[in-house]
């Protein structure tokens, strides 16, 4: 699996338009938005390659998009999801929240959930243990802990 940094989203583009967008390319195995910003993940290397030599600088919605090679976290972490957040948590007071437990490589909040990668499985299933309905913020916390295919 290959991880793509897409850059300069215009606020109408959604997941299901840029996982279109990037099928041309080859099989798209996860797509995200975060504001203006989001993550493609391709199958494999060559179909990742392709996608961004064609597509970045791409016009979407009158707005020229980036598109380049993440430059995130190793492939092994646990990613954890973060459901029912309050609208006036910020990435920084939940990345604090899980780095009591932990090394955290990437925190994205999504409307009311989030994606927490953690370095090392232990670390995230002691934030798990610690944290799962936890109250933060004045909401209740819960994580479902999934496994990134590295």
């Amino acid at each position: 699996m290959v991880k793509l940094f897409i850059g300069n989203l215009p606020p109408e583009a959604t997941p299901a338009e840029l996982k279109t967008l990037f099928e041309q390319y080859g099989k798209v195995t996860e797509c995200d938005i975060i504001t203006n910003y989001g993550f493609v993940h391709m199958e494999d290397k060559k179909s990742a390659d392709q996608a961004v030599e064609n597509l970045n600088q791409y016009k979407m919605h009158n707005v020229f998009i980036n598109v380049e090679h993440s430059r995130g976290k190793p492939k092994a972490s646990t990613k954890l999801h973060v459901s029912s957040l309050s609208t006036d948590c910020t990435g920084e007071e939940l990345r604090e929240k899980f780095e009591q437990y932990g090394t955290v490589l990437e925190c994205d909040i999504v409307k009311d959930f989030a994606f927490v990668h953690m370095e090392k499985a232990e670390e995230a299933l002691e934030a798990i243990r610690n944290l799962n309905n936890h109250e933060f913020k004045a909401i209740d916390m819960s994580q479902r802990l999934t496994r990134e295919a590295g």
